[in-house]
């Protein structure tokens, strides 16, 4: 049976935390199972989607730049691929090279050489595999990546968000570009997750310029050694905010 914790509480939407309620969610394990699945898909849907916040915000809005023509914008990293089961097909060729490993590995390292396994057992492991092929045709929708580091105010930038659609080849991609992505999006994710939801705009901004202040120096090499200090709120909010 599956317990939830209270900060899960708090974070979860009413619809989800109202069947929670219900005494008979914990009679019903295949009930409290699937309602487990179909949190985690919303949750992750709403990941996806919540950067749009951005738009009806003091930041300045991203502006869509479109791509199209043959797939060659990852999402984020990799083209659009999806993961099928295993076939005889897929699995004979996994063994294989899996064996050529062997056999590389053996042939590198003669005084410590390793056991090759019979094509028949590396073959019955690979059945239980999951393999990724090229999207052939499907959308892609990429929200914005992130990462904390020290503490849970310390935001990395890692990608911006991505639309993606293919078709047998070929790609429509959006992004959206900002200024200076890697400051912008550690703004907007301080102002979003670590002020009072109740607070005036002015009143968030404040607070999230004392969380993550983002005021950077950067010093030229040459014979004045000059140096440069800049606050990128102010060149990420809209100059109403300013």
């Amino acid at each position: 049976m599956l317990h939830h914790n209270n900060k899960d509480k708090r974070m979860r939407s009413k619809v989800f935390q109202r069947i929670l309620d219900n005494p008979w969610y914990y009679k019903i394990p295949v009930l409290s199972d699937l309602v487990f699945q179909a949190e985690l898909k919303y949750k992750r849907l709403k990941e996806k989607f919540e950067w749009m916040g951005v738009y009806f915000s003091p930041f300045k809005a991203p502006i869509p730049k479109f791509y199209v023509g043959k797939i060659a914008v990852g999402v984020p990293y990799f083209y659009p691929r999806r993961w099928v089961k295993a076939t005889p097909k897929r699995a004979t060729e996994a063994a294989l090279k899996e064996i050529k490993r062997f056999e590389a590995w053996n042939e590198a390292n003669k005084g410590k050489p390793r056991r090759i396994p019979s094509f028949e057992e590396v073959y019955k492991d690979k059945l239980n595999y999951q393999y990724i092929v090229d999207k052939k045709i499907g959308f892609d929708f990429v929200g914005l990546g992130y990462k904390t580091k020290w503490s849970d105010t310390d935001y990395r930038f890692e990608w911006g968000p991505i639309w993606s659609f293919v078709f047998f080849g070929w790609q429509v991609a959006v992004s959206f570009k900002v200024p200076y992505p890697e400051h912008y999006w550690v703004c907007w994710l301080t102002y979003k997750n670590d002020t009072y939801k109740q607070s005036s705009t002015r009143m968030k901004i404040h607070k999230a310029k004392e969380v993550n202040p983002e005021i950077w120096t950067s010093s030229f090499s040459g014979l004045d050694n000059k140096k440069e200090t800049v606050c990128y709120w102010d060149k990420v909010l809209k100059n109403k905010w300013l």
